[in-house]
């Protein structure tokens, strides 16, 4: 197995926009590139997409494009000298005056946040680091004691855990950046804040089925309606940065396991988000507990591990993304690795297509060294549905769909080929093996397992399971 199954998610920013920095990442072992609306412009985002596509075709590859929405951004105001530092038992009001604060008060602008609070609820600011409990309040102020004090500058972030805001998912500027997004042909719409199924509901009636919609769980109102948003969505990211602020931190690593392993069950993607390889911001080499780190979210079975400011704004983006994909590789290569992904349990659904899924694993497990599972998947159903066994093999996808092979590209061992229309089993398996030689993922002799639905023009009917050999 020479090549990850677990893929790469890497940011573009001022490190790595422009064709020659996005060739490279693609070179160390990219899958996905994540466009973050929170910065940059339509116009920048625009030409790296165009570089991306390009790219892909040079190597003859596809690569997913993630569109990452900002959502609402709940920030103090500014401070007269920049900055204050509170200090623990003092009084520190935030109200709706937009004059300059300074080490009594601060502007807060955010009507919703009022319109929640309760006497002795505790108010988060900047990541958490400040912590403020609400003594009185009313519709335009809140006064508190200082918990926990520091420095505090202007536009610093605002948390309100253990409640679900008045406010939704998309803002104004979402709802452009989403249609530009749409427009531009992103494969997945990322959408932050989510703290309720209807936010979900509400980007679907714009995304429809133009892209997939990937959930970030970042709040800890949205874990109390999981099953639901996931059952909405079409994959999700455990933003782990910001379910740290609101949440307990030695609570993240169990929900992060709970939220894969959900997943992995309803057989939709998931991504393992933020600060993976923090130190190499500025580092050429991680720290030992952030390599642990990314090897938990391979041996847990996520889809994809990503990198953040490593590669957007790092001074060693391409090795970051070559650290993460030694870390992937080493990993597979573990038999605790296999154990656990051959242990892991997947109910089978009273379907047709999810029989032949289990019978795959199963002759995948007899055979114990088949070179290659091939699908052939208009939508892509057949090819997820191969993907959610966790089989220790790479998955050839042949699709008539460009945008099916695109959006693949996140999916767990799935690599990607355009073929034509076919019409028969008697087409699938001289192309499935001509495709497969080509690609380099199988060799004379080796066995390939072969899945696919008739007749081949309906899309989500997988009833055929068919074992070639290369001759």
């Amino acid at each position: 197995m020479d090549r990850p199954l677990t893929k790469i998610v890497a940011t573009l920013g001022p490190s790595s926009s422009g064709k020659e920095n996005i060739r490279a990442l693609a070179a160390a072992g990219v899958s996905v590139f994540r466009l973050n609306f929170s910065h940059g412009t339509h116009e920048t985002h625009q030409e790296n997409l165009t570089f991306i596509r390009e790219i892909a075709k040079e190597n003859h590859t596809h690569y997913s494009i993630l569109a990452d929405m900002q959502g609402p951004k709940l920030r103090v105001g500014v401070f007269q000298n920049k900055s204050v530092t509170l200090v623990n038992g003092q009084s520190f009001r935030m109200d709706m005056s937009d004059t300059a604060g300074d080490e009594t008060r601060v502007s807060l602008m955010h009507p919703e946040i009022y319109a929640v609070l309760k006497e002795g609820m505790i108010l988060l600011l900047n990541d958490g680091q400040i912590q403020l409990s609400v003594k009185d309040f009313g519709k335009d102020y809140v006064n508190t004691t200082v918990l926990v004090g520091g420095v505090l500058s202007d536009h610093k972030g605002v948390n309100v855990p253990d409640v679900v805001l008045p406010i939704n998912a998309l803002t104004s500027k979402d709802i452009v950046d989403l249609n530009f997004a749409l427009e531009m042909g992103a494969d997945w719409i990322c959408l932050s804040f989510v703290q309720q199924p209807d936010d979900v509901r509400l980007a679907r009636k714009i995304v429809q089925e133009k892209a997939g919609i990937i959930v970030k769980i970042e709040k800890p109102a949205a874990l109390k309606h999981i099953d639901e948003i996931i059952g909405l969505c079409d994959g999700i990211m455990v933003a782990r940065g910001d379910l740290g602020v609101e949440c307990p931190l030695e609570s993240v690593p169990g929900i992060q396991r709970q939220l894969v392993e959900k997943c992995r069950l309803q057989g939709k993607p998931v991504i393992v988000a933020t600060q993976m390889l923090e130190s190499m911001i500025q580092a050429p080499v991680p720290t030992r507990a952030e390599v642990s780190d990314v090897a938990t979210a391979v041996f847990e079975g996520a889809d994809a591990v990503m990198l953040s400011a490593e590669t957007a704004a790092g001074k060693y983006p391409v090795q970051a993304v070559q650290m993460m994909r030694r870390i992937i590789m080493t990993v597979q290569k573990d038999p605790i690795y296999r154990h656990a992904m051959e242990s892991f349990s997947m109910p089978p659904d009273k379907t047709i297509a999810s029989a032949i899924t289990s019978s795959m694993k199963q002759i995948v497990k007899v055979l114990e060294k088949p070179a290659l599972i091939v699908t052939y998947s208009v939508s892509g159903k057949t090819t997820m549905r191969a993907a959610r066994e966790r089989v220790l093999v790479p998955i050839l996808n042949l699709t008539v769909d460009e945008k099916t092979a695109d959006k693949l590209a996140l999916i767990w061992g799935v690599c990607s080929v355009l073929t034509k229309q076919l019409q028969d089993m008697t087409q699938v398996t001289p192309i499935a093996i001509q495709e497969a030689v080509q690609s380099g993922l199988a060799k004379t002799n080796d066995e390939l397992i072969i899945t696919a639905g008739i007749p081949f023009a309906k899309q989500g009917n997988t009833n055929i399971l068919h074992v070639t050999k290369v001759e």
